[in-house]
């Protein structure tokens, strides 16, 4: 096969990987309710496909800078949250996700303005999360509809994670692990949540997801840790199998701490 065809057909095989990941991962989440959804949603489900075709194109020094930077720019994806949760409290899905996004957006450019290393990007993680779980607490309890699926509704949730994995393996070898970085992290998973979940089922449910979401948000932001630290010693696919399940096991303790009576 030629060249460009292989890369062709490679893309769109990960473009397809990773788009039903999220697809199962957002349907469990409908079904399951607002706390059970939001420690699904914070899995790594559009940012790990990306990690992984990043690992299979790049060594393992270029994974870790880029695991590096999705560390810190877990910290807009907070601010995010915690706009989109009071804006839906009384706007449409379209206005509360751009406004955030253009939060995210603005956060993200002051951050990779900064030289950031391990600690001081976790810190900025643990208050930047602990601040907003305080701010939002009070928009987690929310009756979540059962509504039949639409064939629209995947397709959507399709599409933005195909979208981010297009751009995130097209876009690696000219723009650098930190650019690369940021892109893998983008909240693509939290973005279709919000603007399907806020469609079908109103804008305190979807923001009721959202609010729970954010002890699960600083288990991604450690997750990406996980995958620096390991990165370099291990090798990348070693490395991304125990961000994984730092990943899974954060957001397993969450939920038996939570049954256990722990307000979280």
């Amino acid at each position: 096969m030629p060249a460009d065809g292989y890369f062709l057909f490679t893309l769109v095989l990960k473009m397809a990987v990773a788009a039903g990941f999220v697809i199962a991962a957002t349907v469990i989440a409908e079904r399951a309710g607002a706390f059970i959804g939001s420690l699904i949603v914070t899995l790594p489900i559009s940012t790990g496909p990306a990690y992984v075709f990043i690992a299979l194109d790049h060594d393992a020094a270029f994974v870790a800078r880029a695991a590096l930077t999705s560390v810190y720019n877990n910290v807009p994806t907070a601010f995010y949250t915690a706009v989109f949760v009071v804006m839906a409290q009384r706007f449409g899905p379209w206005l509360s996700v751009a406004t955030g996004l253009l939060v995210w957006a603005i956060a993200t450019y002051l951050f990779s303005q900064m030289a950031w290393t391990l600690t001081p990007a976790i810190v900025a993680n643990v208050v930047a999360v602990t601040a907003f779980f305080v701010l939002v607490r009070a928009y987690r309890e929310a009756p979540m509809p059962r509504l039949p699926l639409r064939w629209f509704d995947l397709l959507l949730r399709a599409l933005i994670v195909s979208a981010l994995i297009a751009a995130v393996v097209t876009l690696s070898f000219t723009i650098g692990p930190e650019k690369t970085g940021l892109l893998a992290s983008f909240p693509a998973t939290f973005t279709a949540t919000m603007l399907i979940l806020h469609r079908r089922v109103g804008g305190k449910a979807t923001a009721a997801v959202m609010a729970h979401s954010l002890v699960g948000l600083l288990g991604f932001g450690l997750c990406m840790a996980v995958l620096y630290l390991a990165a370099v010693p291990v090798g990348a696919p070693l490395a991304l199998g125990l961000a994984l399940l730092f990943s899974v096991t954060w957001n397993a303790a969450t939920l038996l701490l939570r049954r256990a009576g722990v307000p979280l």
